[in-house]
């Protein structure tokens, strides 16, 4: 049995047809960054959420990035962040995260889902719309 905070049932959304609205997984991106630690990442992530940018973001463990930058080979701890959005609230997003960014030119990767659970991405909908 599923923890209680992993159920979710998506409410309703009124269409021009008078159905229900459905997400398409097209509607929806998951988005890459890196941070170069722990502390930076989490403020992003909270900022992020609490503006509703993001429905939910994962900040995963440190990894090593080796790149080249400026004609210098970088070595680098970086920690990634997996972000959930929607193509809606995407060049905002991207605004934000450029913004509150420590980089210069930080990456920022998006990908289009091209599936996903239903519910899961009814979800990351209604959590990033504006109130």
């Amino acid at each position: 049995m599923l923890p209680r905070r992993f159920v979710y049932a998506a409410p309703s959304q009124p269409t021009h047809e008078g159905g229900t609205r459905r997400v398409k997984a097209a509607d929806a991106y998951l988005v890459v960054t890196n941070l170069p630690d722990r502390g930076s990442a989490a403020k992003l992530a909270h900022e992020l959420v609490e503006r509703r940018l993001a429905a939910c973001i994962n900040i995963l463990s440190p990894c090593r990035s080796i790149y080249r930058w400026k004609g210098k080979i970088e070595d680098a701890e970086e920690f990634p962040m997996l972000i959930k959005t929607t193509s809606a609230r995407y060049a905002e997003l991207e605004a934000a995260i450029r913004s509150g960014h420590p980089y210069e030119l930080p990456e920022i990767i998006a990908v289009r889902l091209t599936g996903g659970l239903p519910a899961y991405l009814q979800w990351v909908d209604s959590e990033t719309r504006p109130v």
